[in-house]
């Protein structure tokens, strides 16, 4: 599949540089819904934290010698202190451990890579040359945008590091967000309006599958 080459502010690269082959192992794979769906929940799952769990009964350090007698003084009969109805008892019926951390065949994560780039191959993916500006500013940079035509959500991709320039350019700019390919996800991918990925980032892509 062959794409045009792009500058940052749109304008296209002439030249020998001006059309690159992305390999259809890895753009032009037909998307699948369910697989898409396994790998982004999986993603989300991932993401959660760890549910504490609260100390019950059985986990408290308190004495379970009876501390009171059991008739005759005028209060009710009580066993130990560790007791839900005491201060610094266990709590009944408490909160137990949740780890949420599913696992995903390493199959099925790559091949839901290649399904949400190819989803972003057939409507929303562009390819520039680079990232690197000459004027490193948020105002510069947005105008860039707007004689490119890029509007709503948008992730750059760039190769085995991202632009220092450019990240901080677009770090002021909504629903602008910047990774280097090794962070490359499904989720992020999916959830942007146009992907936008560097030579760079095609030549390392293509290299994570291919090696």
């Amino acid at each position: 599949m062959k794409v045009k080459v792009q500058k940052i502010d749109g304008k296209a690269v002439t030249g020998a540089g001006g059309d690159i082959e992305l390999n259809d192992g890895v753009f032009g794979v037909e998307p699948r819904a369910d697989i898409l769906h396994r790998v982004v929940t999986w993603q989300l799952e991932n993401r959660r934290g760890t549910a504490r769990p609260t100390r019950e009964r059985s986990d408290v350090a308190r004495t379970g010698a009876k501390f009171g007698k059991q008739k005759g003084g005028g209060t009710a009969r009580h066993g130990d202190r560790a007791a839900p109805i005491f201060i610094g008892g266990g709590k009944a019926h408490g909160a137990r451990k949740r780890d949420f951390n599913p696992s995903l065949n390493k199959k099925i994560r790559a091949l839901g890579l290649k399904m949400a780039l190819s989803s972003k191959a057939k409507d929303g993916l562009i390819v520039v040359d680079s990232l690197d500006l000459k004027d490193a500013k948020t105002k510069a940079l947005k105008g860039h945008f707007d004689k490119a035509g890029w509007s709503g959500k948008v992730l750059f991709i760039d190769g085995e590091t991202v632009n220092d320039g450019f990240m901080k350019a677009a770090s002021n700019l909504p629903n602008v967000n910047v990774l280097p390919a090794m962070g490359a996800n499904v989720y992020d991918i999916l959830k942007h309006d146009t992907l936008v990925l560097t030579k760079d980032a095609v030549e390392k892509l293509e290299a994570r599958f291919n090696g």
